[in-house]
């Protein structure tokens, strides 16, 4: 496929590169992985007359954890570099398998978290169960550096909260007291294929007693919705089989799925539902110490 012409920009600061998306406007693109960028401009759906690489910007490829702050994670780490941090796996392991669920290896390798959260496609993995893991982003700009809650980023299909002259450079997982997370997806073959319904979840319990949960849901809507109904009906109760079971309804109702060539909109909100209950359920068993969490009345998902 023809790739229209375009500048190339290779900047060694982030103040170099702002200014020269800022002397574009819109017509320049932040160039990462280049597995969305790319993609489109070959299928003439975007054709940019710049693009800004960010791979000679350093601090923006590592997974580190600053104490009093939490998790931070550079915008240039890619979906494999979250795979195989040991960091994530010991603090947020359902990060590292939402990861794992996206496209191939190879794209994976090149894919980046930033370039992810920036497409703002309402089927993305890492949004639902970074929502539920209350990050934040940072965006630095010429006039000065922002910090947002991912879940006030996205606002619309490939829309995203971003001036063209910012980029965003860091997400944050601020410390807290999660018990368990967890993200579980459905797409139409076993791997790397885009999710029909994905669900992400993050739960602080003592026992079988939920005292707080964060429940996102992705591919169901234009951007990822928190189930803020659903979190309701079990924030201070227990995690009973038929409470889980009315949470997924509740959380399947807050959705607001289309039919497509995937998946029908009725099958869409089905999938929520019993997407919801098991990661709780997973979640819940999470918890560091002690018996696992007996969850009383059975684990039946009721799908068909």
């Amino acid at each position: 496929m023809y790739i229209p012409d375009f500048d190339y920009h290779a900047p060694s600061s982030i103040e170099e590169a702002c200014a020269i998306l800022a002397s574009y406007g819109s017509d320049a693109k932040v160039l990462a992985g280049g597995t969305d960028v790319l993609s489109r401009m070959k299928n003439e759906l975007i054709a940019p007359k710049a693009l800004v690489s960010i791979k000679n910007i350093p601090d923006m490829a590592s997974i580190t954890y600053v104490p009093g702050k939490g998790v931070v994670i550079g915008a240039r780490v890619t979906h494999n570099d979250l795979v195989n941090s040991e960091l994530l796996q010991q603090k947020y392991p359902s990060i590292p398998e939402a990861a794992h669920t996206m496209a191939n290896n190879q794209i994976r390798n090149r894919g980046t978290i930033g370039g992810n959260l920036v497409n703002a496609l309402p089927s993305a993995d890492l949004p639902p169960i970074l929502i539920a893991l209350d990050a934040s982003i940072t965006l630095l700009g010429r006039h000065g550096k922002g910090i947002v809650p991912l879940e006030d980023f996205f606002i619309g299909p490939n829309r995203a909260a971003i001036e063209p002259d910012r980029i965003l450079t860091e997400i944050t997982i601020p410390d807290q007291p999660t018990t368990g997370s967890a993200y579980f997806k459905f797409g139409l073959r076993q791997s790397g294929a885009i999710a029909v319904v994905g669900v992400g979840v993050s739960v602080v319990a003592s026992g079988a007693h939920v005292e707080q949960v964060r429940i996102v849901l992705g591919a169901v809507g234009p951007v990822p919705i928190r189930a803020k109904k659903a979190e309701q009906l079990l924030i201070g109760n227990l995690a009973t089989e038929a409470a889980l079971e009315e949470v997924g309804r509740a959380a399947a109702a807050e959705c607001r799925p289309i039919s497509d060539i995937r998946a029908s909109q009725e099958y869409r909100r089905d999938m929520v539902r019993v997407f919801t209950k098991r990661a709780l359920r997973k979640a819940l068993h999470m918890q560091p110490a002690g018996e696992p969490v007996k969850i009383e009345g059975g684990n039946g998902d009721g799908m068909h």
